[in-house]
């Protein structure tokens, strides 16, 4: 059993709900986000469901990536190992390349990418040092194909983090230390709360009941929920430009 689990991004959206699904499943929780009293309040939600828990809370903005390190080593050392960690920390900033939004589009790069490999490289640093662990990281399925607008940086960031967690997949074939990478199709969270009319979405709670479940079979590669995403990737991976245009 993957005992201590830290999970960054954990003050809302999908890190609250795998937090509340591993807390009840027993999993002691090394939570962190920039929101202390979000982190306090599900600090206590996950101690609610089992007493007996370990559940240590830490502020922690991914894009001070120095902090990174020092958060992720402070946690291992506290709690003696850190079985997994789960990159999940993210956003959805962004518009059009060249219509005036660079800044926005920087920050979806730099969180999404840049700082999701300062909390792969901590994460590894650790389960090297340890000869163990299993490191998950939470792309999209965006990420299979470009998009238009919005969703232009954002798609490339989880293509970009889809990669990278493939290539240090491959380099620790055949230890101990696993690597898996989740796809979720739409799942209602912060990062799309306002966006209407989305074909197959689920709620949090059944999104991260789904999440969780795929982290536990520690597959490469897991489309979440699997009904329809496992199958819809597919039909992205090869459908033409004109019909990506009315997805977006």
């Amino acid at each position: 059993m993957r005992r201590n689990i830290l999970i960054t991004g954990a003050s809302s959206g999908l890190g609250r709900g795998m937090a509340i699904e591993f807390a009840r499943k027993g999993h002691n929780l090394a939570l962190c986000a920039r929101r202390k009293e979000h982190l306090d309040s599900l600090r206590n939600e996950c101690l609610s469901i089992n007493r007996s828990l370990k559940v240590r809370v830490q502020t922690l903005d991914v894009n001070d990536h120095d902090a990174v390190f020092d958060v992720f080593h402070g946690f291992a050392k506290e709690l003696g190992k850190l079985d997994r960690i789960i990159v999940n920390a993210g956003m959805g900033k962004g518009a059009s390349i060249g219509t005036g939004h660079f800044k926005a589009n920087k920050e979806t790069a730099t969180t999404n990418f840049v700082s999701a490999l300062a909390q792969c490289e901590a994460a590894m640093e650790i389960f090297r040092e340890q000869n163990h662990g299993h490191l998950v990281t939470v792309s999209s399925v965006s990420g299979i194909r470009g998009f238009r607008r919005a969703l232009t940086v954002y798609a490339a960031t989880k293509a970009a983090l889809s990669s990278l967690s493939e290539g240090i997949r491959v380099d620790v074939m055949n230890t101990p230390i696993k690597v898996t990478t989740v796809h979720p199709g739409f799942i209602r969270s912060a990062i799309n709360e306002k966006v209407k009319n989305v074909p197959f979405i689920v709620d949090t709670e059944t999104g991260c009941k789904a999440l969780v479940k795929a982290i536990n079979k520690e597959p490469a590669n897991a489309y979440v929920p699997v009904w329809p995403w496992a199958f819809v990737r597919y039909f992205l991976r090869v459908a033409p430009l004109s019909v990506l245009s009315r997805m977006s």
